[in-house]
C-alpha cells in the first residue's frame, strides 16, 4: 500500500488523534492552524516528520481533513477556494445543537453537502470519521469508519488512508448519506447518555458466524 499525504485544518483533539494515527501508518502529515505557535507545538509533539502549513495557502496533502467546528466547515472551504482544487476534502464534523439533542442543519441536508457546495468543482468531498469519539480513536482498537461521497476514486483513496491507520473503511453510498451519518453521530450521543451510560464505545458492523 502506498502512503498517502494528508493535511489537517484545525488544532483540536480529533485533528491531533487523526494525525498521530496517520503518522503511525507511514503517511505524510501537514498540520494547518490559525495560531502559528499552537500549530508548531502540535507539530513538535507529533514528530515523525509532521510539518506545519500556512493558513490560506494550498494544502500539501492530497487528502484534506476538515477538523473544524461544523459551522466553520463550509466557510473555511470557501476561504481556501481554488487552493483546494483537485483535493479530497474529508468532513469529520457533527452539526449538533448546543445540547447535542438535534442537528442544526435543515432536513435533507448535511454539513458535508454544504462543504461540497463551497468547494471547487474538481474537489471531492467525503464524509467520514464523525461516528468515532476522539478518545476512542486514540486507542488501539479495531474500529469501523463509515464514509459517504459521490466520487468512487476519492473514496478508494480515502479507504487506503483509513486502512493505513489500522481502521476499516465502510462505504455507505453517495454524499446524500452524509445526512444520516451526521444523524448517527447524534444517535451515539443518545446512546452515551442513556443506553451505555458512557462514551467509551463506537459504532461498527459485525458479521454473523
Amino acid at each position: 500500500m502506498n502512503p498517502e499525504s494528508g493535511s489537517s485544518i484545525g488544532l483540536g483533539h480529533m485533528a491531533r488523534v487523526l494525525a498521530a494515527r496517520a503518522l503511525d501508518g507511514g503517511n505524510a502529515v501537514e498540520i494547518i492552524g490559525r495560531d502559528a505557535a499552537k500549530t508548531a507545538d502540535m507539530v513538535g509533539a507529533l514528530g515523525r516528520g509532521a510539518t506545519a502549513g500556512k493558513i490560506g495557502a494550498a494544502p500539501a496533502g492530497d487528502i484534506v481533513i476538515l477538523a473544524v467546528p461544523a459551522t466553520s466547515a463550509a466557510p473555511v472551504v470557501r476561504q481556501y477556494g481554488d487552493a483546494l482544487a483537485g483535493k479530497i476534502i474529508v468532513d469529520i464534523t457533527n452539526p449538533f445543537n448546543p445540547t447535542a439533542t438535534g442537528l442544526i442543519t435543515p432536513d435533507g441536508t448535511s454539513i458535508a453537502q454544504q462543504v461540497a457546495g463551497a468547494a471547487p468543482k474538481s474537489a471531492h468531498v467525503v464524509k467520514a470519521f464523525n461516528t468515532i469519539f476522539g478518545h476512542v480513536l486514540a486507542e488501539d482498537r479495531p474500529l469501523d469508519v463509515f464514509m459517504a461521497g459521490d466520487d468512487a476514486q476519492a473514496k478508494a483513496s480515502l479507504s487506503a488512508f483509513i486502512e493505513s491507520t489500522g481502521l476499516r473503511p465502510l462505504d455507505t453510498g453517495d454524499l446524500k448519506m452524509a445526512r444520516w451519518l451526521e444523524g448517527a453521530g447524534l444517535l451515539m450521543m443518545g446512546l452515551g447518555r442513556h443506553g451505555m451510560g458512557n462514551y467509551d464505545f463506537s459504532l461498527g458492523v459485525s458479521l454473523p458466524g
